[in-house]
């Protein structure tokens, strides 16, 4: 979409720029900060400048006014592209923006588009760059969720708690589309499985695992669908293939962002590592167990009142790292699928899973 496109909004409403994240699952987490920025100054037009990938999540979150795709992948400098895409948000007339990625780069637009504040951490080499600096206290804000939604205060006011949840709206019609597409029938319970995490290895509880869960899942009854990227597709491949019943959709690489949010609002439960999915899932409520192995549930949490996490909490973890550093896996191998099973019964109590 051409940046140009949009006209000046009548009226002096105050106009910010959110420049958000690169991932899945942290573009869910600034939510909350959308809709402090609401409270904090009614008639607020917002819009978020997201990269494609995220664009279709952002799209679904009622407080942004307008998406404005970034068109710089991962790593990109690309200095002179960035001041163009500047002076194209300076005919907008901004009179904020708030920079969520900690990137040099992720702070260049705002500043070549003259928004007067520019509010952001400290980062790598933003000091003259934006003039907003915020100090990270990690210990007074422990949740990404949290350490977002602080950019909407004052400096130095602090964080307003509760921090509202985030919450996505699932299109029934496009949901309706894909179905017919995917040839997906809802005749049986549906048990949603997140195999993948962008991130990193380390963070994927093993295939064999979730296709031992698939078996517990069939003989109860329901069916079970797999959502990931395309980069997931051998991993929902191999969770299918080690089935012994039918009763398995491989949807890995086979939907859009929005088509899986859509048919993940229709699953009974679901079962996913930390990864992007995992947050979609939460803020449409879904029922949800989420496996936790290098990274931290004390950090990025599924913030659903139905959630429930399992960790097994090593003293090696949480790592952090893409890859195990020890070679084990332990976090995530020694999660047994009888464990995850016992999280299912219990996160739908009264539901299917209690009563086979």
């Amino acid at each position: 979409m051409p940046v140009a496109s949009a006209g000046a909004v009548a009226g002096k409403a105050t106009r910010v720029l959110v420049v958000g994240p690169s991932w899945v699952g942290d573009t869910v987490l600034a939510q909350p900060l959308l809709v402090r920025l609401h409270e904090r100054s009614p008639g607020l037009v917002l819009d978020v400048l997201a990269p494609p990938w995220t664009a279709p999540l952002v799209r679904r979150m009622p407080e942004v006014n307008e998406v404005i795709e970034n068109p710089f992948r991962h790593g990109e400098l690309k200095v002179f592209a960035r001041r163009r895409l500047g002076l194209e948000l300076r005919k907008r007339g901004y009179q904020r923006a708030i920079v969520l990625p900690n990137s040099l780069k992720s702070a260049l637009p705002p500043l070549f588009a003259a928004i007067a504040r520019r509010t952001g951490y400290r980062g790598e080499l933003r000091a003259g760059i934006l003039n907003d600096v915020r100090r990270l206290d990690e210990a007074r804000l422990p949740l990404l969720v949290e350490r977002f939604a602080a950019l909407a205060e004052a400096p130095g006011t602090p964080l307003r708690r509760p921090v509202p949840r985030p919450r996505l709206r699932a299109d029934p019609i496009n949901r309706s589309h894909a179905l017919d597409r995917l040839r997906l029938a809802t005749d049986q319970p549906v048990v949603a499985f997140c195999p993948g995490a962008e991130y990193g290895e380390a963070k994927r509880w093993p295939a064999e695992h979730f296709a031992a869960l698939a078996g517990r899942v069939l003989a109860a009854g329901a069916q079970v669908w797999l959502f990931g990227s395309a980069n997931d597709t051998s991993i929902g491949e191999a969770i299918a293939n080690r089935c012994e019943l039918p009763g398995v959709a491989n949807l890995c690489g086979r939907t859009s962002l929005a088509d899986a949010a859509d048919l993940l609002s229709l699953a009974a439960v679901v079962v996913s590592n930390d990864s992007g999915l995992m947050h979609v899932a939460a803020a449409l409520d879904r029922p949800l167990v989420a496996l936790y192995g290098s990274s931290s549930p004390g950090y990025t949490p599924p913030l659903a009142p139905e959630a429930r996490v399992l960790t097994l909490a090593l003293p090696c973890s949480p790592c952090f790292e893409r890859v195990c550093p020890l070679g084990h896996f332990k976090c995530l191998r020694d999660l047994a699928p009888e464990r995850v099973w016992r999280e299912i019964e219990a996160v739908t109590a009264g539901g299917w899973a209690r009563s086979c």
